[in-house]
C-alpha cells in the first residue's frame, strides 16, 4: 500500500499513511436508539490488514486538556502501539526514529476521539505522544512488549528539526510533566 492506500478486512479499514508501517484504522459501527457496538481489535482482521504483532500488554490513562504527554520510546524494548480514545479527544502522533529509515525524523499525526472510533497504529521504532483537546480524555493502547522502567527514552515535543504541528487551541495552557519537559532533540540522541 502506498500513503491513502486502504484495504477493508472485517470490520476494520487500515489506511497507510505518509510514514510505511504508521496505519490509520478505522472500525465500523453498528447502532441503533440504543447506541452502537463496534468491535476494537480482531487478531485475524489485523493481521490481514497489515499489523501482525502480538500485544501483551493494555493500559489506560486520563488526561485534562492541554495535557501532551511524550514523546515517548523504550530504547532496548520498544513497542508497537494501537491506540484509541475511549472518551474526549486527542492528536495523536508518532515520529519515526528508525536508523535505517528514508522518513527518519519525520512525524504523521491523527486526531483520536470517542466521535470517529479511529485507531492508530505506531509501529516499533517511533517515539509516540499525544495531546488532549477536549476537557478529559481517556487513552487506551494495547502493546506488544511489557513496560520496562528502567528502559524509558524521550524525545522533545517541540524539536524544531522534526517540526510537529500540534494543533493548540487558542488559550490552552499545555500542561507537560518535568521528565517530558527535559527530553533532548533528535539531533541530540545517541
Amino acid at each position: 500500500m502506498a500513503a491513502g492506500d486502504s484495504v477493508k478486512h472485517g470490520n476494520f479499514t487500515f489506511t497507510e499513511t505518509s510514514i510505511e508501517g504508521v496505519l490509520v484504522v478505522d472500525v465500523t459501527a453498528y447502532g441503533d436508539e440504543r447506541g452502537y457496538f463496534v468491535e476494537t481489535y480482531k487478531r485475524p482482521d489485523f493481521v490481514a490488514g497489515g499489523i501482525g504483532c502480538e500485544f501483551v500488554q493494555d493500559n489506560q490513562s486520563s488526561s485534562v486538556k492541554g495535557v501532551l504527554r511524550g514523546l515517548h520510546f523504550q530504547i532496548e524494548h520498544p513497542q508497537s502501539k494501537l491506540v484509541r480514545v475511549v472518551s474526549g479527544e486527542v492528536f495523536d502522533v508518532a515520529v519515526d526514529l528508525r536508523p535505517d529509515s528514508p522518513t527518519y525524523g519525520k512525524w504523521e499525526g491523527a486526531v483520536l476521539s470517542v466521535e470517529n472510533r479511529r485507531q492508530f497504529f505506531v509501529p516499533r521504532g517511533f517515539a509516540h505522544g499525544f495531546l488532549v483537546l477536549s476537557d478529559v480524555a481517556e487513552f487506551c493502547y494495547k502493546c506488544d512488549d511489557v513496560y520496562h522502567p528502567n528502559d524509558e527514552g524521550g524525545l522533545m515535543w517541540n524539536d524544531p528539526e522534526i517540526g510537529i504541528e500540534w494543533p493548540i487551541l487558542e488559550g490552552m495552557e499545555l500542561v507537560l510533566s518535568e521528565k517530558d519537559k527535559a527530553h533532548p532533540g533528535l539531533k541530540d540522541l545517541a
